[in-house]
């Protein structure tokens, strides 16, 4: 198995739905039991054997790229990938894969999600020129889901019962991006389409902690667990 060392997150989202700790500073900045959110991102993707790491930026970007300056104190190498207008999530992996060295496998890591994924184990299952998402159960925010798991498969048609909610942590092989260009705006789910129709988009469900920091009660919640984590 191919070991992953290079990442992609996405941290150039406006943050709307946190407004009042976003008006003069980008999400991933948020203050998470003492550091900022995208710190926590990355430290555990360090941990994991990531080493090259390319972050999209939009939204307050000098704030961000000046308190992360080259990723050397957390381990890695980081890289900015400012984006004028907003790409949207696909568009902003596309564009960031211009900066990262290698080839092959990279993981995509939303900035406000918090998470104990196996990121190596995600590569290990990704299939030849796919990719490979983390689901979680449905929150109470997202009863319906996104996607359908059907023997390890990813299906976007209605399941019923057993549909997942995409965590926001995925890997991919770099190739599955090819059918864009860098400067395209673009949704990830149309990427994940266009890998399910050819049965390459494989997903697996996660049974750790997972918190998605877009919500005042997630943010609250991620907050008190890191702190009994450090107890």
């Amino acid at each position: 198995m191919q070991q992953l060392d290079r990442a992609v997150i996405l941290a150039a989202g406006l943050g709307t739905r946190l407004r009042w700790l976003t008006h003069d500073q980008p999400k991933a900045l948020i203050d998470v039991a003492g550091a900022p959110a995208i710190v926590h991102v990355i430290r555990r993707l360090a941990a994991q054997g990531v080493r090259y790491i390319a972050v999209n930026v939009h939204y307050h970007a000098d704030n961000l790229i000046k308190m992360l300056g080259d990723g050397s104190r957390l381990g890695v190498r980081l890289y900015f990938s400012r984006e004028k207008k907003l790409l949207d999530s696909g568009g902003g992996v596309r564009q960031a894969l211009d900066l990262l060295p290698g080839e092959g496998l990279l993981a995509v890591h939303n900035a406000d999600v918090l998470a104990d994924m196996d990121i190596q184990a995600l590569a290990g299952a990704c299939p030849e020129g796919g990719a490979c998402l983390s689901l979680v159960p449905n929150p109470a925010h997202h009863p319906t889901g996104d996607f359908s798991l059907r023997d390890g498969l990813i299906s976007i048609s209605p399941d019923g019962d057993s549909r997942y909610t995409f965590a926001g942590v995925s890997v991919w092989e770099q190739s599955a991006f090819n059918a864009w260009v860098s400067g395209q705006s673009f949704p990830l789910t149309k990427a994940i389409q266009y890998l399910v129709d050819i049965n390459c988009c494989v997903g697996i469900l996660h049974d750790g902690f997972w918190f998605d920091m877009g919500r005042p009660r997630d943010l609250m919640q991620a907050r008190r667990w890191i702190h009994a984590l450090e107890r």
